[in-house]
C-alpha cells in the first residue's frame, strides 16, 4: 500500500492563466485614459479640488441622461443623431415659458408665472411624441436608424429654430424665472460638501434606467433584440414594439435633459443642444456600449460620459489648444471603436 496521500479531484485548485492581451483588449481604453489623466494633474495638481469635481459632475449630470437616452438605442442595434436637437427644443420651450415675469425682454409678456411641471412636460412630450414617429420610420417602414436619425435631425433643427426665430426674434432667450434656476443649479450641503440638485436628477434617472434595462422584460427584450434580432423573433418578441418604447424613454430623457440644461446655461438659443449627441455616442462607445448592438451597461455609460467631461475640463484647464483637444478626443473615440471592434470580431 502506497503511503503517499492524493488530493481528491474536488479539492484541486485549477489555476486560471492571466490572459494579457485579453485583458489589454477589454481595459486598454481605461488605462490610456488613467494614463491622460495623470498627465493633467502632473501638469496642473490644483486640478485634484472638490470645485473642479462639482464643476465636472454638473456639467456631466445632463450628458448623462442624454447619454443613458442614445445607449438604449445603440443596444437595440441603431444610433440616433437627433439627440441633441431634441434637447435643443425641449431647452427653449422650457426657457420661453419660464422667464421671470418682470424681464424686460419677456417673450410671452401677459404669461403668468407657471408651475416649472408644465414647461418640463410640455417638453418631454414634444421629445416623445417626436421620437415616437422617428421610432416608427425605423421599426414600421424599415428604414436604416441612420438615415432616419439623420432625417429627424434635420426635422427636429428646423422646428426649434422656427420656434426660436418666430418668439424671440434671434435673441438669446434669458431672464429665467428664479424658482427655474434654483431648481436647476441649486444644491445642499452634505458634511461640508457641496452637493449640485442636477446631480441628484442624473442620479435618479440613472437608477431608474438601470432598473428597466436589468430588472424588467423590456430590458431583456432589449438586449436580445440588440443581439440577434432574428432569434428574437423566432421567441415570440415583438421587436416593433420594443423598438418603439425604447425610442420613446430615450425622447423622454432628451426632454428633461433640455428642461436642465437651459436652465443650468442661464438662456437658450436654437444652438443649444448642438453636437450633444455626438458627444453621447463617444461616451457610449468609451463606457463599452457596443455599436453591433446587444452590449451595454449603465454603469459603462456613465463611466463614459464622466471620463470625457474629465478629459474635456482637464485639457481646458492647463491651457491645451483647442484644436488639440480634437485630435485628442477624436484619437480616443477611434481607438474605443477598434477596440469594440475586435472584441465583436473575436466574439465571432
Amino acid at each position: 500500500m502506497s503511503s503517499k496521500m492524493t488530493t481528491p479531484p474536488a479539492l484541486t485548485k485549477e489555476k486560471i492563466p492571466f490572459d494579457l492581451k485579453n485583458f489589454l483588449l477589454n481595459n486598454a481604453i481605461y488605462i490610456v485614459l488613467v494614463l491622460l489623466l495623470i498627465a493633467i494633474i502632473m501638469v496642473n495638481p490644483q486640478f485634484l479640488s472638490i470645485t473642479n469635481f462639482n464643476f465636472i459632475l454638473s456639467q456631466a449630470s445632463t450628458r448623462v441622461i442624454i447619454a443613458l437616452g442614445v445607449a438604449g438605442i445603440i443596444v437595440l442595434g441603431g444610433t440616433d443623431l437627433s439627440a441633441g436637437r431634441a434637447v435643443g427644443l425641449a431647452g427653449i420651450i422650457s426657457a420661453s415659458l419660464l422667464q421671470s415675469t418682470d424681464y424686460t425682454l419677456r417673450i410671452f409678456a401677459d404669461l403668468p408665472a407657471l408651475p416649472l411641471i408644465m414647461p418640463l412636460l410640455l417638453g418631454i412630450v414634444f421629445c416623445m411624441i417626436f421620437s415616437m414617429l422617428h421610432a416608427a420610420m425605423v421599426a414600421k417602414f424599415k428604414i436604416a436608424p441612420f438615415i432616419a436619425s439623420l432625417g429627424f435631425q434635420l426635422v427636429l433643427y428646423g422646428v426649434q429654430s422656427i420656434y426660436f426665430d418666430a418668439m424671440n426674434f434671434g435673441s438669446p432667450i434669458g431672464g429665467l424665472d428664479r424658482r427655474y434656476s434654483n431648481f436647476v443649479q441649486g444644491a445642499f450641503h452634505l458634511g461640508g460638501v457641496r452637493v449640485p440638485y442636477i446631480v441628484i436628477y442624473a442620479t435618479i434617472v440613472s437608477i431608474v434606467i438601470w432598473f428597466i434595462w436589468n430588472h424588467t422584460s423590456l430590458g431583456q427584450n432589449m438586449y436580445a433584440v440588440g443581439g440577434n434580432k432574428e432569434s428574437a423573433m423566432i421567441s415570440g418578441v415583438n421587436i416593433s414594439l420594443v423598438t418603439i418604447i425604447i425610442y420613446i424613454i430615450a425622447g423622454a430623457l432628451y426632454g428633461f435633459a433640455g428642461f436642465l440644461e437651459a436652465g443650468r446655461t442661464g438662456s437658450a438659443t436654437n444652438s443649444l443642444g448642438f453636437g450633444y449627441e455626438l458627444d453621447a455616442i463617444a461616451a457610449c462607445v468609451v463606457g463599452g456600449v457596443s455599436l453591433q448592438g446587444g452590449i451595454g451597461k449603465v454603469g459603462g455609460v456613465i463611466t463614459g460620459v464622466l471620463i470625457f467631461q474629465v478629459i474635456n475640463y482637464g485639457l481646458n484647464f492647463i491651457g491645451v489648444n483647442p484644436y488639440a483637444q480634437s485630435l485628442v478626443k477624436g484619437a480616443i473615440i477611434l481607438f474605443a471603436i477598434t477596440i469594440d471592434t475586435q472584441k465583436y470580431i473575436k466574439k465571432r
